[in-house]
């Protein structure tokens, strides 16, 4: 049975998503890039044509991955179960064998200008984010939805950082217990 190839555009962004989250942006070249994607500079720039643009393709990629598993979680559900199951899929992330923390922040410790095309991908993605978590607060009738979008925002932050620093599990039941307290059920 013969496998297809992916195409290189493909294999270059799998190669970057792999190598900026596990090693750092600034820390992975364009030469290592693509002498692990297998592909030639000149191929990398006609898709890419800086390595910021990868960058802010790996970062648009998670937040599509990210997207799809909220919706999943939120599908069909009363309003408390999809706040416990939205804030649970970050939770869930903390557990992976080779997490390294928050690809948006770590991102953003890396391209502090805020107009930066980056960035821009990073706050369209924490603006989603903090919209679903809103939607989902109102539904609960809180009587501060932005406010306590902001809270959970933080905490996701949190937990991101302190799932890498502390043990997973205490950090997804420490999670969990914030909400609750938050937007008791």
């Amino acid at each position: 049975m013969s496998t297809v190839e992916p195409h290189p555009k493909d294999r270059l962004l799998a190669t970057a998503s792999r190598l900026f989250y596990a090693e750092g942006i600034h820390a992975v070249g364009v030469e290592r890039l693509v002498s692990e994607a297998a592909v030639t500079r000149a191929t990398f720039y006609r898709h890419y044509p800086t390595k910021d643009d990868l960058v802010a393709a790996y970062l648009a990629g998670t937040s599509r991955q990210i997207r799809a598993a909220v919706e999943a979680a939120r599908a069909g559900k009363a309003p408390r179960e999809a706040l416990v199951d939205t804030m649970a899929v970050v939770g869930d992330a903390t557990r992976g064998e080779d997490f390294r923390g928050c690809q948006f922040l770590n991102a953003a410790a890396e391209y502090p200008d805020p107009e930066h095309q980056v960035r821009q991908v990073i706050e369209d993605h924490r603006r989603w984010f903090s919209d679903v978590l809103r939607e989902q607060a109102a539904a609960l009738g809180h009587p501060e939805p932005d406010h306590a979008a902001r809270v959970l925002v933080l905490l996701r932050d949190g937990a991101l950082h302190g799932g890498e620093l502390d043990d997973p599990e205490k950090v997804r039941a420490t999670l969990r217990r914030a909400v609750d307290d938050l937007l008791p059920g």
